[in-house]
């Protein structure tokens, strides 16, 4: 094993959202890889976990990048830029000009980085026609770059499972228990590590909903999360605002 650490930077998708563990704090696909290279590497082994959820890419690169550089890693994921999309102050051409310029950097340290093509949400949540284009523009700035730069890529967005509901949380846009651990398997088989094989295990899908119960479900949905989701867009707050790094140092893991 290469890898004796390991620095999770980015948002909500890699903070851990929402896969609680049982005080309530989220787990989430990074803390299961950490666990997994910690169990094939020994007690040496050290994990911080930088991301915040809410984040847009400027305040990931200005807050979490260089903190990452400073522990020189072994291994670095980055995975930003999926709340930038849903503004409407998007701009793509700074956005993928940034990308590239920010995995270089992670990459100059001599650390491996881990991409990801973002899996397709939009199916779920409206605003399609506006957003899908947007994403599959940043998938393609994703997988661009980790080429030029030699970084890993593990490409969810190729992944057909994640068109199951079961795959995603209640709020339609963060991964469910069973999408994170998902992603876990496929970020350390990505890696050359072996995991549990009922990580990759997709739940049967749902029975289809009536159109009215369907239309129902809609509306609980959009006023549970769409509508503070609005507000805080109309306010300039973020849900991350009060919330920090819940591993902000290089620490070993716990048994």
């Amino acid at each position: 094993m290469r890898w004796r650490s390991y620095v999770a930077v980015g948002d909500s998708f890699t903070e851990g959202m929402d896969d609680a563990y049982p005080d309530g704090s989220y787990r989430g696909w990074a803390d299961l890889v950490a666990t997994r290279l910690a169990a094939e590497t020994g007690p040496d082994f050290r994990y911080a976990n930088l991301a915040i959820r809410g984040r847009l890419f400027p305040g990931v690169v200005a807050e979490q990048v260089p903190a990452a550089l400073a522990m020189k890693p072994d291994l670095i994921s980055f995975a930003a830029g999926g709340n930038d999309v849903l503004r409407r102050t998007f701009d793509p051409d700074a956005l993928v000009t940034r990308f590239d310029d920010v995995v270089r950097r992670l990459r100059s340290g001599g650390a491996d980085v881990v991409l990801f093509r973002f899996a397709d949400v939009m199916a779920r949540l409206p605003g399609q026609r506006l957003v899908a284009p947007r994403v599959q523009l940043l998938n393609r700035a994703v997988g661009e770059t980790a080429e030029r730069h030699g970084a890993i890529l593990v490409d969810l967005y190729a992944d057909e499972a994640y068109l199951n509901p079961m795959l995603w949380s209640t709020d339609r846009l963060h991964l469910s228990e069973a999408g994170h651990r998902r992603v876990a398997a496929q970020v350390l088989t990505a890696l050359g590590v072996g995991c549990d094989e009922d990580w990759l295990l997709v739940p049967p899908h749902p029975a289809p909903t009536p159109w009215l119960a369907a239309r129902a479900a809609d509306l609980r949905w959009a006023g549970r999360h769409l509508a503070p989701w609005i507000k805080r867009r109309l306010t300039g707050r973020s849900s991350g605002d009060t919330v920090t790094a819940k591993r902000p140092s290089l620490d070993p893991i716990a048994d």
